[in-house]
């Protein structure tokens, strides 16, 4: 449709105007059809799930075939997960267990982040601080378990203690490579613009280093739930650590599988939690997604 302009000369133009309602088609008007937002949302839910199904699948041939008669089918872990939900008994040990590893997180997210954005901020800190960081990153968590036993005991301290010491290296070291990341040339139009210190870590060096924070986050959560199975493994009279050591005593191998599918659906939980995190604080980044 288009609108013509007339001068006392005659017609010199002719403009587009919007159509009208009813030329639109109706599948463009209706925002359900029109965004492909819920049907991308759920063949991508659909294909994230198919690589779970498959092991799953593979490991039920499996355990009737080549893993051996010793391994449970999934199956058998899931009824032995029922029977400990029933007794109550699952719960109490997953409570102890989250309890360690939230404590131990956060705290040592905590001191790896300050550590970071002080050594990615200032030199001096740097100097001071990357030396003994790089010295403990060298040691393995299963190295550390003797001389922490001898310093907190058996308690509920040493495996808090060992937890925290874990998450602080991944964090720290991508926390300053997030900083040292932001481009200069963001820096100094910052500072031609006269924001005060705060502004200039608030508008751009935070948002230019969160990618990188939100990868070390990641990685922190994934460390923190592997050292809590070597914590556990220790001397504890509950936890998930104690339910797989009771298990292999009495040769329950089903509840032991059943512990490492825990395992590994908390550690998928909490990164599809970190995910969620990404897409509320990094909405404004336009890089790409892949295809």
């Amino acid at each position: 449709m288009t609108l013509e302009l007339s001068t006392p000369s005659g017609v010199v133009g002719a403009v587009p105007t919007a159509p009208a309602v009813e030329d639109v088609p109706a599948r463009s008007r209706v925002p359900f059809l029109r965004s492909p937002g819920l049907r991308t949302n759920g063949t991508r839910l659909l294909r994230q799930s198919i690589g779970l199904i498959l092991v799953v699948g593979i490991w039920q041939l499996g355990a009737r075939g080549w893993l051996g008669a010793t391994t449970p089918a999934p199956t058998e872990v899931v009824a032995a997960g029922w029977d400990l939900i029933k007794t109550g008994e699952l719960w109490t040990h997953l409570a102890a267990s989250g309890r360690r590893v939230a404590i131990g997180l956060a705290v040592g997210i905590g001191i790896g982040a300050v550590l970071g954005a002080l050594a990615g901020l200032f030199k001096v800190a740097e100097d001071l601080v990357n030396a003994p960081v790089q010295v403990l990153r060298m040691m393995p968590a299963v190295a550390l378990v003797p001389v922490f036993i001898i310093w907190f005991g058996i308690g509920d301290s040493f495996k808090i203690a060992l937890i925290i010491v874990a998450p602080i290296f991944p964090i720290y070291l991508n926390v300053v490579a997030g900083i040292r990341g932001v481009d200069q040339k963001l820096i100094e139009a910052a500072e031609s613009l006269e924001l005060s210190r705060f502004e200039l870590i608030r508008y751009v060096v935070l948002p230019g280093a969160l990618p990188q924070i939100f990868v070390g986050l990641r990685q922190a959560l994934g460390i923190g739930w592997l050292v809590l199975v070597v914590a556990e493994m220790q001397t504890t009279p509950v936890g998930l650590g104690f339910l797989m050591n009771d298990a292999k005593e009495y040769l329950r191998t089903d509840q032991i599988f059943l512990v490492l599918v825990i395992y590994a659906f908390l550690g998928l939980a909490t990164d599809f939690a970190v995910r969620l995190l990404e897409r509320r604080f990094l909405s404004w980044r336009n890089g790409f997604e892949g295809r």
